[in-house]
């Protein structure tokens, strides 16, 4: 079964994940920032489908849901994720390059899966899930997995800046420019780039680029008071409308028009 868009069905139609409750961002204590770009939470609306779409940002997540902690490996196309109405997610988002530290494998190993963490950290990962699962409020159980994961700090390593630069610079430039900057800052050679990509992204630079310039899309389209496709293909690096509504379609599996209406713009 599929939507008017393509989109596979599993439980009713899909809505992206970023709105279908209310999602929150918080900075991770200090024991993290060096390793991770944020902490947080996604409560669902009791009335909400229970069907969760999860677009490509050029990320890896460690979630805990349904009180169990999964690692939500890169993604190149929409993951669909079955949620319960009214229930929260909680999560912490790697900096670039440190989920492979963390973790210990190339991430192009991981790309579009889904993990429990115990495929990783064994009975470690489920007695973390056991404390997070025994607090009593969504505010409580964030707090026990940052604890969880300062302690651990210590014993790994931080990521090296590079990809980190690779992604702030693809994050707001189009391709070409922000790829020449990249190589030039880095003095590397687009091979060794592409082999430092696929280890901290689990795919190449060009793809990233495709990501990071989708995210720049849904960005701009929430800021935008009356978006026009038109525009906002033009502000956000595509060819044209057409480039846009093929990079959309590929990457969410919706139309722009949908993602433009479940964003509320």
């Amino acid at each position: 079964m599929t939507s008017d868009d393509n989109t596979p069905v599993l439980s009713g139609a899909p809505i992206l994940s970023g709105v279908i409750g209310e999602y929150r961002e918080f900075d991770p204590p200090a024991a993290l920032e060096g390793h991770f770009r944020c902490v947080w939470s996604n409560t669902l609306r009791p009335g909400a489908g229970r069907l969760s779409a999860v677009v490509p940002d050029g990320c890896v997540d460690i979630t805990w849901i349904d009180g169990e902690l999964v690692v939500a490996g890169p993604d190149v196309a929409v993951a669909l994720s079955a949620l319960t109405p009214g229930s929260t997610v909680i999560g912490t988002r790697f900096r670039p390059g440190a989920a492979c530290r963390w973790l210990g494998l190339p991430m192009s190993e991981i790309v579009g899966s889904r993990l429990a963490l115990g495929h990783f950290w064994g009975a470690l990962a489920r007695e973390i899930a056991q404390r997070i699962g025994d607090a009593s409020s969504t505010a409580e159980r964030m707090r026990a997995m940052q604890a969880a994961l300062s302690r651990l700090a210590p014993d790994v390593e931080p990521p090296p800046p590079d990809m980190g630069f690779a992604f702030n610079a693809l994050k707001t430039e189009s391709a070409g420019p922000g790829m020449a900057v990249i190589l030039d800052r880095l003095d590397v050679s687009p091979r060794t780039l592409r082999r430092r990509c696929q280890e901290a992204f689990g795919y190449g630079p060009k793809t990233l680029d495709r990501i990071l310039r989708f995210q720049r899309f849904l960005n701009l389209a929430q800021q935008s008071a009356e978006p026009r496709l038109a525009d906002l293909a033009f502000d956000t690096g595509y060819s044209d409308q057409a480039h846009l509504t093929r990079e959309v379609r590929r990457l969410s599996g919706f139309s722009p028009a949908t993602v433009l209406r479940q964003l509320g713009a």
